[in-house]
């Protein structure tokens, strides 16, 4: 008898500056040389995420913050994101 499992993996899309990008090339490919396997993108924000508790600093000098930008606005990009990938894939 054969179990089957149904995973459904759900990714999302981010937008970053180039500049940015790159930041996070370099600390994936430091965290793969010190760990041996592949690291992706996911690893990497999630690792810089941990040493966030430790240094709150680290996160906002590799990602930065868009000036001028207040809550509102953010929610209101946020919520255009959600529609476009809903018309995307068809949610």
């Amino acid at each position: 008898m054969y179990s089957v499992y149904l995973v459904e993996i759900v990714s999302e899309t981010i937008k970053v500056s180039k500049q940015t990008k790159q930041s996070l090339i370099k600390i994936a490919a430091r965290l793969q040389e010190d760990s041996g396997k592949r690291i992706n993108f996911d690893e990497a924000i999630q690792h810089l995420m941990s040493l966030t508790e430790k240094r709150p600093d680290l996160l906002n000098k590799v990602f930065g913050s868009v000036p001028k930008l207040n809550i509102q606005d953010l929610y209101r990009e946020r919520h255009l994101d959600e529609l476009r990938a809903k018309r995307k894939y068809r949610i």
